[in-house]
């Protein structure tokens, strides 16, 4: 008996699968065929976005501890961002100094 290779999908797909299954204009199972997964992962996803929906309007900082934090990171990540785009740049104008004197 073989057993299916356990799918990866991201928050993206399971929150949109969720609120289509929320919506409820399709059933469970319409939704499942139409995205390819299975019906019990539609089920779960929309469980867990539901019993996890407070949080979007709970402003209890308790809620979302690491908020500061992923501010901090996203800074982090902007600011190399621009490291990488200032390289490319320098890279780019070496690169194309050395084709000029032909070494």
């Amino acid at each position: 008996m073989s057993r299916k290779a356990k799918m990866s999908y991201s928050a993206e797909f399971k929150a949109k699968v969720a609120i289509d299954a929320i919506k409820e204009d399709k059933t469970v199972s319409e939704i499942a065929s139409e995205k390819q997964v299975d019906p019990k992962s539609v089920r779960d996803w929309k469980k867990e976005l539901i019993e996890n929906s407070k949080v979007i309007f709970d402003r209890n900082k308790e809620v979302l501890p690491y908020k500061d934090e992923l501010k901090k990171k996203d800074k982090e990540i902007e600011e190399l961002y621009k490291q990488i785009g200032q390289l490319t740049v320098e890279v780019n104008w070496a690169k194309k100094k050395v084709r000029e004197l032909g070494l």
